[in-house]
């Protein structure tokens, strides 16, 4: 399959266990944070559906608030034991029925969760944008070798610039300053 730059039209945000007792485990959480919220964001302006899972949040709590009021107001979260994210029935239902190709993804944690997603995604026929700067573990060489494992199993690299910036394709975008007050 050709990659293509991201479109709102064909894309879903993906995001995995924002939760805050894992961010809090990552050396980089809050950046993972920020960088989630900007997403989130931006997928409310552009109308890109989105998705959210949570790890067990019997114990490691519910997705972290200040992300939850970026959010558009259509997503849809799941619960979760599973590491990847389409073994969750619901989940994949879901996904599926939207019948878009472009999966947006980020969360924690890079070498498990979104790694085995990512994989997943792949092989179900997406075309899977990592965003880097959105995902994290608690071990740095984790954190690289989930990111290699992903590029070598066919995802394609991005940043929430790289990302947001081809979502909007132009600055003659009608929503251009406000995706573009989200970075600076």
């Amino acid at each position: 399959m050709a990659q293509q730059t991201l479109t709102p039209e064909n894309s879903v945000l993906l995001i995995i266990d924002i939760q805050p007792r894992l961010l809090a485990a990552q050396p980089k959480g809050e950046k993972i944070l920020k960088n989630t919220k900007k997403l989130a964001s931006a997928a409310r302006l552009l109308n890109i559906k989105t998705i959210v899972t949570e790890q067990y949040p019997q114990g490691l709590g519910n997705t972290d608030e200040t992300l939850k009021v970026e959010l558009p107001a259509d997503t849809q979260t799941f619960e979760k034991k599973c590491f990847n994210c389409l073994e969750q029935p619901e989940l994949k239902e879901y996904l599926n029925s939207l019948g878009k190709k472009q999966i947006i993804l980020c969360g924690v944690e890079t070498h498990i969760c979104v790694h085995q997603t990512a994989t997943a995604l792949i092989n179900e026929g997406f075309e899977v944008h990592i965003i880097e700067d959105a995902c994290g573990s608690r071990d740095k060489f984790e954190h690289k070798l989930g990111l290699k494992r992903m590029m070598n199993d066919g995802t394609i690299p991005s940043s929430v610039e790289i990302a947001l910036f081809e979502l909007l394709k132009s600055a003659s975008h009608p929503k251009f300053k406000e995706i573009q007050s989200l970075i600076k």
